[in-house]
């Protein structure tokens, strides 16, 4: 037998007073109300109403029974409760797992939106480099930049990220301005190190549609998308960065974008989370906000 639901009807029992008052609309006989009582007397090996042709009291051991069922009927009701109100309503802790590069210039910026309009969600910003496990590191959702492999997660695309090369106003009144990609290959070229090595060998999109794949020099390898930015403010040499995180920099003339005329090389960008057959309201929430405020761009 179910044992939460012996449990329920043994509580039913002693606040109505007897099997045939606990049977009353709830669909059994006094016989099957009786057959759960023994069941659970049976599970523990102890004796928990003593009974008379006329009246039955809760023996020592089903006083104490009786009163942890009640409490324990109590916080799975408010379990469940709990539960329908979290597919209902957003709330809870939400992990989300992004590149740091993406988490710095455009989630975190939008988290005062977010979390203004969902008051009872505490977000947790993983920020890493590397793909993580969504169900081993208990993520609800992750940020991708790059192609997809395959996978069984439900993948959301959002705006393409563009990669720019630039450099300081400093480095090109000393070295000259790099008129195609190929030039490049006379200047000095900060390159972002990954595990495998530098990125040195740079990707181009001509005006006629065809890429271009320069192979820059240079001498100074950084493995952090913001140490290398700050280096090219300082005028150590050119660079090539995602666009969203050089905005401002370009903006306030701290950072000179090279061939603007050139279409900038992009990458794909994807909200990633665990197939559900319903989403949770917290994490529906999130994915909507991510999408609307980052989703791709109508045509």
């Amino acid at each position: 037998m179910d044992r939460f639901a012996s449990m329920s009807i043994f509580v039913r029992v002693i606040e109505r007073g007897s099997f045939a008052a606990a049977a009353e609309g709830s669909g059994m006989t006094a016989t099957m109300v009786g057959n759960h009582i023994r069941a659970l007397e049976r599970l523990l090996g102890a004796r928990l109403l003593n009974r008379t042709t006329r009246r039955q009291h809760l023996t020592e051991i089903g006083r104490a029974y009786y009163e942890q069922c009640v409490s324990i009927l109590a916080q799975l009701q408010s379990a469940e409760i709990d539960a329908r109100d979290m597919r209902a309503r957003p709330r809870g802790r939400l992990r989300i797992s992004a590149p740091i590069i993406y988490a710095t210039c455009k989630l975190a910026p939008a988290m005062r939106e977010y979390l203004d309009c969902y008051p009872d969600v505490h977000v947790e910003l993983a920020l890493s480099d590397r793909v993580v496990d969504l169900a081993d590191g208990g993520f609800d959702a992750a940020i991708r930049v790059g192609p997809l492999p395959d996978s069984n997660l439900i993948a959301r695309p959002l705006a393409p990220s563009s990669r720019i090369a630039c450099a300081a106003p400093e480095y090109l009144l000393k070295h000259g301005t790099p008129a195609t990609p190929k030039d490049l290959e006379n200047h000095h070229c900060l390159a972002f190190g990954f595990d495998s090595g530098p990125e040195r060998d740079w990707r181009f999109i001509l005006a006629d549609g065809s890429q271009q794949t320069v192979r820059v020099p240079g001498r100074l390898d950084i493995s952090g998308g913001q140490a290398l930015r700050e280096a090219a403010v300082a005028g150590l040499g050119i660079t090539l960065l995602p666009e969203m995180m050089l905005e401002h920099d370009i903006a306030e003339g701290r950072l000179i974008r090279l061939f603007a005329e050139l279409s900038a090389p992009t990458f794909p960008v994807h909200i990633v989370y665990l197939p559900e057959r319903k989403l949770t309201a917290k994490l529906a929430s999130f994915v909507d906000f991510v999408i609307a405020r980052f989703g791709p761009r109508p045509e």
